[in-house]
């Protein structure tokens, strides 16, 4: 079980801080990390493969400048994944869970995020060939000498989660969940989060919305314009608002680069979403009325 409340509400997203998408210089990241910490946005969420593994270096390049104190800050990353790229050679993208690459890798994170330890350590996407007593060796190797506080996954099935919690304990579990990409709703996912008060967090939390202009997103955007009024709030904010009414009380991971707009979002965890407006939403998302 994760020590939720540790976690800040929303957590502040790397992938497009580097290589990725804004490639922010040193200063820039300094900045950008000290305008969170200052809204109260504590976490941050890394990957290993983010900016073709590169963004971690940068981040803890800037980090050490930042004058901002480690234990003050989360940090998460992922491991798993195997990109090819001109920075780690691979002949195929693929998932490597053996003891020695799960090690490798969290050892590798906090010597590229300059730090001793990391907050928590998800691992990254689910293999097909993942063995949960190499994966048991490996953690409890990492947790006993403190390099990882908690474990937890990203983008697990409820059947893995189990598999793997029938070795050890899963803190949390990172998901794609929004208006517009709903189905762990429905498919257990968030059920298992509840159930096993599970650190609920969100990539990708405004879905589609703003991406595409589909009949799903036309009808959403037509029931969000009242709202706006209603609730004096945005339609970023109004979209956050909906997925944190969950009980499972899902942190969105926001990834956006732009300060007014973490502002905004964390402004989000204030409003009080009516029920029938949430429905009125969900509607929308569906094409048809609730069941």
């Amino acid at each position: 079980m994760a020590n939720i409340t540790k976690f800040s509400k929303i957590i502040a997203g790397t992938m497009t801080w580097g290589g990725w998408g804004k490639q922010l210089q040193k200063k820039e990241i300094i900045s950008l990390m000290q305008h969170c910490f200052e809204l109260g946005i504590t976490t941050f969420d890394h990957a290993d493969i983010y900016g073709g593994y590169t963004t971690e270096q940068d981040f803890g390049n800037a980090f050490s400048g930042s004058k901002i104190k480690r234990e003050d800050i989360q940090l998460i990353s992922k491991c798993s994944i195997q990109l090819m790229s001109d920075n780690r050679k691979s002949n195929v993208n693929h998932y490597n869970y053996s003891k020695q690459h799960i090690i490798w890798s969290a050892e590798n994170t906090l010597k590229n995020l300059k730090t001793n330890y990391l907050d928590l350590l998800l691992l990254h996407r689910p293999s097909p060939l993942m063995d949960p007593d190499v994966i048991k060796e490996a953690v409890e190797e990492l947790l006993k000498t403190g390099k990882i506080l908690e474990i937890g996954v990203s983008n697990y099935t409820p059947s893995q989660m189990a598999m793997l919690e029938s070795r050890l304990p899963m803190a949390a579990n990172q998901v794609e969940f929004s208006l517009t990409a709903n189905s762990v709703m429905y498919d257990g996912t968030l059920d298992d989060i509840v159930a096993n008060k599970r650190l609920a967090m969100s990539w990708s939390p405004l879905g589609s919305y703003f991406r595409e202009n589909t009949k799903k997103t036309q009808r959403i955007r037509r029931e969000l314009e009242p709202m706006i009024e209603k609730y004096k709030a945005t339609e970023d904010q109004l979209l956050l608002a909906w997925i944190m009414k969950h009980p499972s009380k899902i942190h969105p991971v926001v990834g956006t680069t732009t300060k007014q707009r973490l502002a905004d979002a964390l402004k989000a965890t204030d409003i009080q979403m009516d029920l029938e407006d949430w429905f009125i939403l969900l509607e929308a998302s569906l094409g048809h009325p609730v069941p």
